[in-house]
């Protein structure tokens, strides 16, 4: 582990905890897909797992992220100035560029495939490319959810470039324009990558809201999901 990483989670304690004892600090740094940082109590004992790709991390930014996972674990106010430093420090350009190799490298994307047993997720792509986009957008790899979750109901991952679709659209009761929304949703976020405003991301930007009110039957497949 890198030296310092425990003193600096030690002092975050002391800050939010000052009359307590100061119980079994361990630290690991982990290969993980993504940037995850966990922490949990057991048996005394605080157990921190940090991702891998914050290992040369300046200190400052260590030390918010000690603050945020102590504060969590203790159920105490996080101070907003440990969350701005932590977010902009993991939207800088060198640290998006290098989770999504990390991405790429470690992920596991489980890709079933486009073609249901209702709906082909190829050709209702090339459809709406033609209908929105001149034809012009590159088609990712398309693919339904292993499972019908009502949770994500659509995702595009730019590590794997893939749009993932949850299986619960396919079905002959569900409206095509429903499922085409879904998927016209997420070409957008194929088109509008996610933008750093100062030390917040913008997922959803003005240029991505005014070319989603574009779709046709906006306000049917609102009220259809609604029903979901």
């Amino acid at each position: 582990m890198r030296e310092g990483v425990l003193e600096i989670f030690q002092q975050s304690f002391h800050a939010l905890r000052p009359r307590t004892p100061l119980p079994e600090i361990n630290i690991a740094f982990k290969p993980f897909a993504n940037i995850n940082n966990t922490i949990r109590l057991r048996e005394g004992k605080v157990l921190v797992r940090l991702s891998d790709v914050l290992e040369g991390a300046p200190d400052d930014v260590l030390s918010a992220i000690a603050h945020i996972l102590l504060a969590k674990l203790y159920r105490r106010p996080i101070e907003r100035s440990h969350t701005m430093r932590y977010r902009k420090y993991i939207s800088s350009h060198a640290i998006v560029s290098k989770a999504h190799l990390v991405r790429q490298m470690r992920g596991r994307k489980q890709l079933v495939g486009a073609q249901g047993r209702h709906y082909d997720l190829d050709a209702i792509f090339e459809e709406l490319n033609q209908r929105f986009f001149h034809g012009l957008m590159g088609r990712p790899r398309m693919s339904w959810s292993p499972g019908r979750t009502r949770r994500i109901l659509g995702h595009y991952d730019p590590a794997h470039n893939a749009i993932l679709i949850s299986r619960i659209f396919d079905h002959p009761a569900v409206p095509r324009y429903a499922l085409e929304y879904i998927v016209y949703h997420e070409m957008l976020h194929l088109k509008h990558p996610v933008k750093l405003r100062g030390s917040r991301r913008c997922v959803h930007s003005r240029e991505f809201q005014a070319e989603e009110k574009l779709f046709p039957h906006l306000d049917a497949a609102n009220a259809f999901l609604k029903r979901l």
